[in-house]
C-alpha cells in the first residue's frame, strides 16, 4: 500500500518531524528537568516535615501516657463518673463537682536540670498557701513522684503553668464544691480527698450520688435555712451561749425544711472543723428537754382518759421523794386544772397526772410517738434516745416534766408534729416529698386530743410562759422548756438548755419551729433570766414573722370573734369562764 503523504511521522530528509525526539541539550528539556527536580525536593521536604511532626506526636503521647502511668502507680485515678449534684427543694445548688487539676512533681527530673531550692521558691510564690521548706524537702527526695497540691483553682493552674518548670505536672481530677458554704453544712456533709462521702447526705447517699446523673433533691428550703440560722446566731450572741440548734418541719409530711446546728463549719474546708463544729446537735445530740415534754404528758392523760380538761390536781406543796424535791418554778400553791398545769408549767401537777396514768401507759404512749427508739432518718448522724431501764415509778414522775429521758431535737419535733396535726405520726425526712404522691403516716392519737392540745399550746403563748413569742397575726401555739444539763452524773444549775417548740397557724397547723439555746446567760433585756421563754421563744417568733409571708400565710386579726371562737382559749381557765359568764 502506498504510504499516505500526509502522515506526520513519515521520515523526511529536509527537517525532523514533530514526533522525533528533541535534542538532549535543548532549552525545553533543561527546563523540564529543572521543574521535576524542584518537585522532588519539595515533596521530600514535606515528607520530612510530616515525619518530624508524627514522631513528635508519638513522643508527646508517650510522655503523657508515662505521666498517667506514673500518677496511677502512686494511687491516682481520674474519676470516671462524677457525683450527682445536691439541690434544695427549689433547685438551689448545694453541692456539685468541678474539674480541679492536682499538681505533682518528679523530683529526679527537677534535680537533674534545675536548682530545687529555686524551684521551691517559684512554686511558693504562686501558691502562697504552701510552705516553701516543705516543697523543697519534697523536691530533694529520691522519689519520682510527690504531690505538691491537690485540687488547684483555674488561676492557680495558670500561674504554675507560667513558671514553665519541667518536672511539674498536672493530674486531671475533680473537686466537690459547696456553693452555700456553712449554711447547710450538717445536712449536706462533705466528701474526702478520694471523693467518698464522710458526713451528711454525702455519706448517707454516697452510692446513690455515684450511680445517678440527676440531682438529689432535699426537702430543705434555703430561704428558711438562712432565716433560722440567722436568728439562732443572734440569740447565741445576745445571751453569750455555747451554741444553739433548731429546725423547721412541715407537720403534715414530716419534711425538714430547715436544720441548723451551731457552731458549724465550712464543708469546702472540712479540715478546719473540730469536734464541736462538726457535731450535729439536732440529730446526733440527745438532751433532757425539760418542760416541752409536758406536751406529751398532757396529751397522754387526755388520750388515755385518765384526765380531762376539767380535771384538777393539788399543786399546793412540793413533792419529796427518795431524797429529792420536785417543785414548781412558777408556784401557784393551790389546786390547778389541767389547762392551768400546762399554762403555768407546773411540775407538781404534771407528776400527779403521770402517776394517775401509770408507767405502762406512759411508756406505751411515748413509744407510739417514736421517742423510745432511734428515728429512721436519711442522715447517718442519728442518735438513739436515752430511756430509763428499768422504768420505775420515780422515772415516771421525772419523765412527766422532761427529766430522766433524753431525746434528740429531731425526735422532739416529729412527736410534737403528730400531737398538733390531728394525731398522725410521719417519719421525719430530709428528702423532698414529690407532689401528688401519698404521704405515709400512722394515727397515734385521736383528732379530739390533738384539737385540745392545740388550744392548750395557744394558751401558753397568750397567757403562759410563751408570751415572748410575739408573732402577732400568725397564731403561734407552743411550749417552753428549760432543763439543766447533766455533766459527770450531776445536774449543772447554770448549764441550761433553753427551748421553745411552736406550731402555726395553730388553728390549722402547717409548720413547726423549734429552737434550743445551749448554756445561755441572762442579759438586761431578759432581766437576767436565761429560760426558754426569754431566749428561745422570741427567736421562734421572729422566724415565724419572716417565713410566713414566704410560705403564703397571711396574718389574721387574732382578736376577731371568729378566731376567738375557733380557739376557745378563753374557756380553758376559770378566769376566762368567769369573764364569759359576765
Amino acid at each position: 500500500m502506498k504510504p499516505r503523504e500526509d502522515n506526520p511521522c513519515r521520515p523526511r530528509h529536509f527537517k525532523p518531524g514533530p514526533c522525533a525526539p528533541a535534542a538532549l541539550d535543548s532549552p525545553a528539556q533543561q527546563s523540564l528537568e529543572t521543574s521535576q527536580t524542584r518537585l522532588v525536593i519539595t515533596g521530600a521536604l514535606f515528607a520530612l516535615a510530616f515525619l518530624v511532626i508524627g514522631l513528635r506526636l508519638v513522643e508527646v503521647a508517650g510522655f503523657k501516657a508515662g505521666e498517667s502511668r506514673l500518677a496511677r502507680n502512686h494511687g491516682v485515678e481520674k474519676a470516671e463518673v462524677s457525683r450527682a449534684d445536691i439541690i434544695d427543694r427549689n433547685g438551689v445548688l448545694l453541692a456539685t463537682t468541678l474539674a480541679a487539676p492536682s499538681l505533682y512533681a518528679n523530683p529526679k527530673q527537677i534535680q537533674q536540670n534545675q536548682d530545687p531550692r529555686r524551684v521551691a521558691q517559684k512554686i511558693a510564690s504562686v501558691l502562697p498557701d504552701l510552705n516553701e521548706s516543705e516543697i523543697y524537702a519534697k523536691l530533694t527526695s529520691d522519689k519520682s513522684f510527690v504531690w505538691l497540691k491537690r485540687h488547684l483553682t483555674p488561676s492557680e493552674e495558670f500561674a504554675v503553668n507560667r513558671l514553665g518548670i519541667p518536672g511539674l505536672m498536672f493530674q486531671s481530677e475533680e473537686r466537690r464544691v459547696y456553693p452555700k458554704g456553712s449554711l447547710a453544712a450538717h445536712v449536706v456533709g462533705f466528701v474526702g480527698i478520694d471523693d467518698k462521702g464522710l458526713a451528711g447526705i454525702e455519706r448517707g447517699f454516697d452510692e446513690v450520688l455515684h450511680d445517678r446523673r440527676e440531682p438529689v433533691e432535699l426537702s430543705l428550703d434555703l430561704r428558711l435555712q438562712y432565716i433560722l440560722r440567722d436568728e439562732i446566731l443572734r440569740q447565741i450572741a445576745d445571751f453569750r451561749a455555747e451554741g444553739g440548734m433548731g429546725l423547721i418541719m412541715d407537720v403534715n409530711t414530716g419534711e425538714v425544711l430547715a436544720l441548723v446546728s451551731l457552731p458549724d463549719f465550712d464543708p469546702n474546708n472540712p479540715g478546719t472543723a473540730n469536734e464541736k463544729t462538726i457535731f450535729d446537735r439536732v440529730t446526733l445530740g440527745t438532751y433532757e428537754m425539760g418542760s416541752t415534754f409536758k406536751i406529751f404528758n398532757t396529751a397522754m392523760a387526755l388520750e388515755t382518759h385518765t384526765a380531762t380538761l376539767a380535771s384538777s390536781y393539788d399543786a399546793t406543796n412540793p413533792i419529796h421523794i427518795a431524797g429529792f424535791t420536785i417543785h414548781d418554778d412558777h408556784p401557784q400553791r393551790r389546786w390547778l386544772t389541767v389547762p392551768e398545769i400546762f399554762q403555768y408549767s407546773s411540775n407538781i401537777g404534771s407528776v400527779k397526772m403521770a402517776l394517775d396514768a401509770g408507767t405502762e401507759r406512759q411508756r406505751d404512749f411515748l413509744g407510739r410517738l417514736g421517742l423510745l427508739k432511734t428515728p429512721a432518718f436519711e442522715l447517718p448522724e442519728v442518735a438513739a434516745p436515752l430511756v430509763p431501764a428499768p422504768w420505775h415509778t420515780i422515772n415516771t414522775m421525772t419523765v412527766a416534766f422532761g427529766h430522766g429521758i433524753s431525746v434528740s431535737p429531731l425526735q422532739m419535733a416529729s412527736a410534737v408534729s403528730a400531737v398538733v396535726n390531728g394525731g398522725v405520726m410521719h417519719r421525719p425526712t430530709i428528702i423532698k416529698h414529690q407532689a401528688g404522691s401519698p404521704v405515709a403516716g400512722q394515727q397515734v392519737l385521736s383528732p379530739r386530743t390533738s384539737e385540745d392540745m392545740r388550744r392548750l399550746l395557744r394558751l401558753v403563748v397568750e397567757r403562759g410562759t410563751g408570751k415572748q413569742v410575739n408573732a402577732p397575726g400568725y397564731l403561734v401555739g407552743g411550749k417552753t422548756g428549760t432543763a439543766e444539763k447533766v455533766a459527770a452524773g450531776r445536774y449543772e444549775r447554770k448549764g441550761l438548755l433553753s427551748s421553745f417548740v411552736g406550731a402555726f397557724p395553730i388553728t390549722d397547723p402547717r409548720f413547726l419551729v423549734m429552737i434550743s439555746i445551749d448554756e445561755p446567760h441572762g442579759n438586761k433585756q431578759s432581766f437576767g433570766f436565761a429560760t426558754g421563754g426569754w431566749t428561745a421563744a422570741p427567736a421562734v417568733g421572729r422566724v415565724v414573722q419572716r417565713m410566713a409571708p414566704l410560705m403564703g400565710i397571711q396574718p389574721v386579726d387574732e382578736d376577731s370573734p371568729e378566731i376567738r371562737r375557733s380557739l376557745m382559749v378563753d374557756s380553758l381557765t376559770p378566769q376566762g369562764r368567769a369573764l364569759a359568764a359576765n
